[in-house]
């Protein structure tokens, strides 16, 4: 039986050098604030605002470094709550997606895709993932014993690479309807569709 470390990723913010240097001025660099569990990935301090057809959702965090496309994760109820539209999909995958207004200090962009509510998914190693038995894109579910809101995760993707760090990612939603906390392991379950 496969456990795996369950983390909860807020909504944020992924910027292109191009976007860095309107929004916050150019030749401007990216204030590291904390790490992350995936190697070389890291909080800043910069914020920005992201904006919707209904409304806005200040203090939005940026995660560096750098990409070579903007992209804004949120959760489901986040996009229903600010009037986007920010279909299920695997980070990086922005083609045909929502857009929004990002508002920074010194200006601000206009992204027609880029919104996306990022699919439950697992970072494996291929140390790790040969030991658990899985391959990179496979879909396996994930169980969680939560005190009060036990719950099976279906559709969670693993993403293999030797970049990444073990851990399984989820939004805002998902974690508060587990009852997740931090620290929390899941079950893997790789036959789980059958």
């Amino acid at each position: 039986m496969a456990k795996i470390l369950i983390e909860t990723s807020a909504r944020h913010v992924h910027l292109t050098r191009e976007h860095v240097d309107i929004l916050f001025g150019k030749g401007h660099e990216l204030t590291f604030k904390k790490a992350l569990s995936q190697p070389g990935q890291f909080a800043c301090e910069e914020r920005v605002t992201i904006v919707g057809e209904k409304k806005e959702i200040k203090n939005v965090s940026i995660l560096g470094p750098e990409r070579k496309e903007t992209q804004v994760e949120i959760s489901l109820t986040d996009a229903r709550s600010i009037g986007v539209n920010a279909p299920i999909r695997e980070s990086g995958d922005v083609a045909g997606s929502g857009g929004c207004k990002i508002i920074g200090p010194c200006g601000e962009i206009e992204i027609t895709e880029g919104v996306i509510a990022a699919k439950r998914h697992i970072h494996l190693t291929p140390e790790a993932a040969e030991e658990m038995g899985v391959t990179d894109k496979q879909i396996v579910c994930v169980k969680v014993d939560s005190d009060g809101r036990k719950a099976i995760f279906g559709d969670v993707v693993i993403r293999v690479s030797d970049k990444y760090a073990p851990a399984m990612h989820i939004d805002t939603d998902e974690s508060n309807a587990a009852g997740c906390v931090p620290g929390m392991y899941g079950e893997v379950i790789i036959d789980c569709g059958k």
